[in-house]
């Protein structure tokens, strides 16, 4: 028989309560996991409908097989099913007083509803009162992995504790970590809960024991610690992390985090972040006073001849604020400031697998614009050394300011018209400076049709100068300029036939391509060079109208490119089976123009460039670049790349690098998976450039660029990666090796560095989705790739 009352449900947060900690940048993997519940799903349960938030405007539905006692006080029994909303509540006995709105029910209660799923011997409370009491509890997440137990639950209102509380992502029959309490207090307005006398085990081993520690049982952020991190290494001693955020407001919180490192010092980090509706940003800090490394390598500095103002300061420090600001739907405020103490601060902090310290740190800020036919802005920026065998005479000039115009847009049907513009003031504390302006209008008419383009471009060059005492090349004047047209005709044609190879059907392309650039001779020697220098040949160049970035040089030519690509694409799926591609510029005219250093390009050819991607299979992949100058009879750029995929989760990426005169260098790098829980990765990243020089440091010789071999373990709720990195961590040479252990309890956090993240940048295809990206490659001041929760609107 069935009845309808408005009998308020049981306000239960169990599993939410233990499951404070499960917030990732990545979510966990779970493929090992068998596909099992721990506690059964309710054969006799509803469909959910409505949202937590409604269930108090639903009606609450009971049935059972029997109904005894009164119209105020019913008596269910047999089959007893409480429906509202998302909820349901079974038992086989049911007990309800309207009159004092006490309940009884006994009898393999089960409980469910959108986030949970439980079952317990006994439940009874009081619903005027809001007080209830639960016995021999286990539950089961339904909104993300989790289950465990409590021997017995009382909550009163929004406050409640669980008593002999536990908590796991691991299948019940095989716990191989399990989070145990002696009571949790929770507190659901609040979101939060305090563990008392909690012990974390692995399989039956207690190894962390915290006789208090409150935490977060929702979304909402909350002040409280984060996972430390943990790491050894030559140069820190023993270095530990342990961050404390700080929720501040709803847009705006704090992370303080203290990092002992016992071969150098107490250092005290820390990060704030905004979040508005038109802007965000974050500031970070760090400062160790007294570092014990000065002191150590003191000597070591003076023996090397290091300048006093590129040594390292006692107190070290940095300082960086990264935001950004909607000024309207076209303009955007941006900014990018960084200041570090001295120039060897990232070299001795940043423990990040991303290569080499940079040569300098960038601060930038500026307003910018962009709509469909221009691009617009007004910039500074600023070089900081960070490199100290470097004097700083060397650094790139500061831009104070930068503004500059890009503007493109039809004309009638037939012509394009645009301008390039650009006003530089060039400044420096120990070099002379200068004002630019640079100013390049354009007209082009784009021809096409299905199969061809011609692309006719005539172009004017203006570059103005004013420059500071002493700045003019060779005494000459304080305001040179230089003027000229530029003209290009780039055209090309697209055939195209179908074929087939290897049983399957493919789209096979011809694409000739023609590129002509003629631009007179202008004596450019007058000019500065505040940013200019010659482009690396390669394959992009061939279609450009000038040779050098910045615009202190424009190259004169006479010269034409012919380039072949061809292609043959898989008609079943459209990829590309294999691409090749070559080309060349013919010079009918040597070009004048040079910087210092350069040699001056020969009437004749130059190089051929060649570059070839080959699938072999939907596993492996084969590439390569050659440049051959037939001039001199020699190679002067030549790399190969390989990919090989292992199963589902390996990787090998094999390359190598060669341009004359300059570098060469193997990298292998891997993931091997040894069974379903064990892989081995690895990077072995050689550089075998040899250069002798009379300068000790511009010495080259073969050498480790760095090393990486670590073991991974993972299993269905749990992972184990051990690392260890030797590795240059200068343009010196200097080597420095760490050795970094992280272990991850999925769903509740992990303990140690961030491995996993760091893996990601020395291996492309770490994660599989990565295989057609670029590895990050930031360098941050600090070395700490932790991040606190995400700041949401």
């Amino acid at each position: 028989m069935r009845r309808t009352l408005r009998l308020l449900p049981l306000p239960l947060c169990i599993g939410l309560s233990l499951a404070a900690h499960g917030a990732e940048n990545r979510p966990d993997e779970w493929r090992l996991c068998p596909i099992q519940d721990a506690v059964p799903a309710f054969s006799d349960a509803q469909q959910p409908t409505g949202s937590p938030a409604t269930r108090i405007q639903q009606p609450t539905d009971i049935e059972g097989d029997q109904l005894s006692g009164t119209e105020s006080n019913p008596q269910f029994q047999g089959n007893v099913a409480l429906r509202r909303g998302d909820q349901f509540l079974g038992s086989r006995k049911l007990t309800y007083d309207s009159s004092t709105g006490k309940y009884v029910a006994e009898g393999d209660v089960r409980y469910q509803d959108s986030g949970m799923r439980m079952v317990a011997d006994r439940a009874e409370g009081d619903q005027n009162a809001d007080t209830h009491n639960v016995q021999n509890v286990h539950y089961q997440l339904m909104s993300r992995r989790g289950n465990g137990g409590a021997e017995h639950i009382e909550m009163h209102g929004s406050q409640g504790s669980l008593y002999g509380a536990t908590y796991s992502t691991c299948p019940p029959e095989d716990r191989r970590w399990e989070l145990r309490a002696q009571r949790i207090d929770v507190d659901t307005d609040a979101g939060t809960g305090v563990a008392r006398n909690a012990t974390l085990r692995v399989g039956r081993v207690p190894v962390l024991y915290v006789p208090w520690f409150p935490f977060p049982i929702d979304d909402r952020r909350r002040t409280g610690l984060l996972s430390p991190s943990i790491a050894l290494s030559g140069r820190n001693g023993f270095d530990y992390r342990q961050p404390y955020y700080i929720n501040l407001a709803p847009n705006y919180d704090a992370t303080l985090t203290p990092r002992l490192m016992t071969s150098r010092g107490l250092q005290l980090g820390a990060q704030f972040r905004y979040l508005t509706y038109t802007g965000r940003g974050v500031f970070d800090f760090a400062f160790l006073p007294n570092d014990k490394l000065t002191d150590r390598d003191r000597q070591k500095e003076i023996d090397e001849g290091v300048p006093e103002a590129n040594r390292r300061k006692d107190n070290r420090g940095f300082f960086r604020f990264v935001g950004n600001q909607n000024i309207n739907s076209t303009w955007q405020a941006r900014a990018n400031l960084n200041w570090i103490s001295d120039p060897r601060y990232l070299e001795d902090f940043n423990n990040n697998l991303n290569g080499l310290t940079p040569f300098s740190v960038t601060s930038d800020i500026g307003i910018y614009g962009h709509s469909r036919y221009w691009d617009a802005g007004i910039s500074a920026d600023h070089k900081q050394l960070a490199d100290y065998t470097v004097n700083r005479v060397f650094l790139p000039y500061n831009r104070l300011p930068r503004a500059y115009l890009r503007w493109d847009q039809p004309l009638t049907q037939w012509f394009d018209v645009g301008v390039d513009a650009e006003a530089v003031r060039f400044q420096d504390p120990v070099k002379p400076g200068g004002s630019r302006v640079d100013l390049k209008p354009f007209v082009s008419m784009p021809l096409q049709g299905a199969s061809w383009f011609v692309t006719p471009t005539l172009a004017w060059r203006y570059t103005g100068y004013r420059l500071d005492q002493g700045m003019a090349p060779g005494g000459g004047s304080t305001t040179p300029s230089r003027s000229m047209p530029i003209a290009s005709v780039d055209a090309g044609l697209y055939f195209d036939r179908n074929m087939t190879w290897g049983g399957e059907t493919f789209l096979n392309t011809l694409e000739p391509r023609l590129f002509y650039l003629r631009v007179p001779y202008r004596d450019q020697s007058g000019l500065p060079l505040f940013d200019t220098r010659p482009l690396t040949f390669s394959w992009g160049q061939l279609f450009r109208d000038n040779r050098y970035t910045g615009a202190d040089r424009q190259t004169d030519a006479n010269q034409l490119t012919l380039a072949l690509t061809s292609r043959f694409i898989r008609q079943s799926d459209g990829r590309e089976k294999l691409s090749a591609s070559i080309g060349q510029i013919k010079y009918f005219d040597p070009s004048q123009v040079t910087v210092p250093g350069e040699q001056p390009v020969e009437r004749g050819s130059s190089a051929w460039i060649a570059d070839s991607t080959w699938n072999v299979n939907d596993r492996w992949t084969i590439g390569g670049s050659y440049q051959w100058d037939p001039k001199f009879r020699r190679q002067d750029l030549a790399s190969f790349r390989t990919r090989y995929l292992i199963g589902d989760e390996g990787i090998v990426n094999l390359g190598y690098r060669y341009r004359r005169n300059l570098l060469k260098q193997v990298d292998l790098s891997f993931l091997y998976p040894l069974n379903d829980s064990w892989s081995v990765v690895g990077r072995y990243y050689y550089s075998l450039y040899r250069k002798a020089s009379s300068n000790p440091l511009l010495d080259q010789q073969p050498k480790l660029l760095e090393g990486i071999l670590g073991v991974q373990w993972d299993s269905c709720c749990m992972a184990v990666r051990l690392v260890g990195r030797r590795y240059i961590q200068n343009r010196q040479g200097d080597v420095n090796s760490a050795i970094q252990l992280e272990i991850e309890f999925k769903g509740l956090g992990s303990a140690g560095p961030d491995t996993e993240s760091r893996l990601r940048r020395a291996i492309l295809g770490y994660y599989r989705e990565d295989l057609y990206l670029v590895p990050p490659s930031e360098v941050t001041g600090s070395g700490d790739d932790s991040n606190p929760p995400e700041i949401t609107p």
